[in-house]
Order: C-alpha cells, then sequence, then structure tokens
C-alpha cells in the first residue's frame, strides 16, 4: 500500500486504532482549518465565500451516502442533534410505537425515550448473545403503530453490521420511518441511502469521517422534509434569510429547514476537505483496506488465544470494529482489558474498552504492520 503519512501524520506517531471513537483529523482537514484561519485572522470574511463552499461540502456529503441531491443534506453539530431531529420533528400520537435495540449508542435511545412524555411506546429488540440482532426479530418488532425504527447500521459495542433492507421495507409497509445512526459505518464503507431504504440518517465527523468533532450530517428523503418541523427555529432556515428586515415566516423547502443558525465553518471545511479525500480514494478502497486490516486482527487474536465478540461469519456483517477479550485466565492471570489498554498506549497503540471488552478500530491509512505490532503488544 503507498505511504499515507503525509495525509495521515499520526502514523509517524502512533498505531492509534480507536476510529470507532474520536478520530485523528487527515491532513487535509487540518490544511482546510489552517486556511480558514489564516483568512480569519487576517481578512476576516472577506472575500472568503466560506458559505458556497460549504454548499459543496454538502454536494460531496449527498455523493457519499447516495442522496439525490444535496437539498436532502443539513449541517448538524452531532449525531444527537440529527436523531432528535426526527424525534423532536414528527407529530406523535399517544400510543404510536418507537423500535429501537436495547444496545444503542446513548445519542440513539435518550431522544426515543424521551418521547414516553407524549405517550409513545417504545419497543426493544433485544442483542442475541452472540452479538447479533437478528433482522427477523426487528421486522417482526414493527407492527401497524410502529412509525419510526431507529437503529445503528453498525453497533459501537459489538462491531455488528445489520442488514437495514428487510427493516426500511417493514417499517415502511407500516407506513413508518427508518431513522439510521450512520456515525460508525459512513466514511468506512460503501453507504445508499436509496439502497437500503433509509428516510433519516445523522452521522458526526469525528469518527470514520476524520474530521473535527461538533460537526456532521444530518439526511432527510426530500419527500419527507414538510413532514419534520424544526425543533431549534431561528433566522436561517427560514426563506430569503439573508433579507433580514423582511421578515417571512416560512421554513426552507430542503433541508435547510433544520440549520437555524450560522454554520461551524471552519468543522465543515475540514469535514469537506475529508469527505473529498474519501470520495476521491473511493469507498470500496477505503472498505476493501479496513477490512482487510480487520481480518489480520482477529487472525492474529485467534493464534494468542483472545475471544472475538464481533460477529464476522458473513461478509456482510462486518464492519471497521473488532470487539474482544482476553483469554481465559490460566496460571498467569491476563491483566483486565482496562490495564491492556494502559499499558499499550505507554507504547503508542491505542485502542479502548467498551462494555468490559476490547475495542480496536483500524481505518484504512493503517498498515499491517501496526496490525501485527497490536497483537505482538497484547499480553
Amino acid at each position: 500500500m503507498e505511504d499515507l503519512s503525509a495525509q495521515f501524520p499520526i502514523l509517524r506517531e502512533m498505531a492509534f486504532f480507536n476510529h470507532a471513537g474520536v478520530a485523528p483529523i487527515s491532513g487535509p482537514a487540518a490544511e482546510a482549518l489552517r486556511q480558514y484561519t489564516q483568512q480569519a485572522v487576517t481578512k476576516a470574511y472577506c472575500g472568503a465565500r466560506w458559505y458556497p463552499r460549504a454548499q459543496q461540502v454538502k454536494q460531496s456529503a449527498a455523493q457519499l451516502i447516495g442522496a439525490d441531491t444535496p437539498d436532502e443534506i443539513a449541517f448538524v453539530a452531532n449525531t444527537s442533534t440529527g436523531i432528535s431531529l426526527v424525534a423532536k420533528g414528527l407529530d406523535w400520537k399517544p400510543g404510536d410505537e418507537a423500535v429501537i435495540t436495547n444496545v444503542e449508542y446513548p445519542a440513539n435511545r435518550y431522544p426515543w425515550e424521551d418521547l414516553k412524555r407524549f405517550g409513545v411506546r417504545l419497543v426493544e429488540v433485544p442483542q442475541r448473545p452472540d452479538g447479533r440482532i437478528n433482522v427477523n426479530d426487528a421486522v417482526n418488532a414493527v407492527t401497524p403503530r410502529t412509525r419510526v425504527v431507529a437503529i445503528s447500521h453498525v453497533q459501537y459495542a459489538s462491531g455488528f453490521r445489520i442488514d437495514l433492507r428487510p427493516i426500511s421495507e417493514a417499517v415502511h409497509k407500516a407506513g413508518g420511518y427508518l431513522c439510521v445512526d450512520a456515525i460508525q459505518s459512513v466514511g468506512a464503507m460503501p453507504v445508499d441511502v436509496n439502497e437500503l431504504g433509509i428516510d433519516f440518517l445523522a452521522a458526526d465527523g469525528h469518527k470514520w469521517l476524520l474530521s473535527p468533532e461538533g460537526c456532521g450530517i444530518f439526511y432527510c428523503r426530500q419527500a419527507l422534509l414538510e413532514r419534520l418541523h424544526p425543533n431549534i427555529v431561528g433566522w436561517m432556515n427560514m426563506t430569503d434569510s439573508s433579507n433580514y428586515g423582511d421578515y417571512r415566516f416560512e421554513f426552507e423547502p430542503t433541508a435547510k429547514r433544520f440549520e437555524p443558525g450560522s454554520y461551524n465553518i471552519p468543522s465543515i471545511l475540514a469535514l469537506g476537505a475529508s469527505i473529498r479525500l474519501l470520495l476521491d480514494t473511493g469507498l470500496d478502497t477505503v472498505w476493501s483496506r479496513i477490512e482487510s486490516l480487520t481480518v489480520r486482527l482477529c487472525q492474529g487474536l485467534a493464534k494468542k488465544g483472545y475471544r472475538l465478540f464481533t460477529p464476522r461469519d458473513h461478509a456482510h456483517e462486518r464492519s471497521g470494529i473488532v470487539i474482544f477479550s482476553p483469554p481465559p485466565s490460566s496460571i498467569r492471570a491476563t491483566p483486565p482489558p482496562t490495564q491492556i489498554v494502559a499499558d499499550l498506549e505507554k507504547h503508542n497503540t491505542v485502542i479502548v474498552v467498551r462494555e468490559g471488552r476490547l475495542r480496536a478500530s483500524p481505518h484504512y491509512y493503517n498498515t499491517p504492520q501496526q496490525i501485527d505490532t497490536l497483537v505482538n503488544a497484547l499480553p
């Protein structure tokens, strides 16, 4: 594989395997931030045309997830905000149901749990002991009262990737919608909202998209834009918003209706630079490299007696996340996961603990040699 250290200087510093957490920003993202800072400190916004640049980032984001148009993309502060746009934006009635799993990251649980105060029933699909969310379990949880199935494309604490298409077909047949937390898949693998039948999608930029925290994307299918009432109303989500003195209370017809105020311009520019890098590399190439690295990791873990929790029997279940546990204790006790993580970090190798297990999540720029370094360093 070609040398990517110019685009990812962290390669010179450490073996970093926590892209499912907070990832390093890419070199192009850092350069976008530098250019913004230089322009802002010397010329303020004069001649910058940052907002037209932001529209170009929306075009790239739409391409990244297979959206029909950039008008279906809004910038949000984080995944929680995007999911809350759906949870708070729909017109709920007592007795309506929202289907989730019992192992969602809190960002994809609490917005739905909050709806209980409106009489909405939360239906949980349990994770099976093997780490899978059974697709049939999710499909069977859908009833005529289901308004939304809210599910992660890839689960943060198991690495399991679920087949979304049967779920979208079931919820659409019931008259509801599919809302996807895609923070653990977008940027790591090809994602196509139309192919998967996704109605709403949220993903922050600070994981697999290799950009700063506090800026992500929200997708809303064009036909559903007016069904979501913006839960924050400001000056910018109105039609003709730059005509400040002409008060016109009329929401934008595009996903801009979900953007109430001024943009986080530096982070949007950085996000755009990283998305462009991923698109230029090719998402098929990105995913192929990630899969190759995770296969190598799993093979190394097996040789050392580590126990794999992530379901990986079928290619369509795999993600960039590998969850594993130390070997069963023998004569010489294995350190607990938290100690293993701390010891590795002393030697510039980064993994984390999630739900009592070890988690490694390499990106496409990591090298096979770094995977071997991780495996060899494990006790």
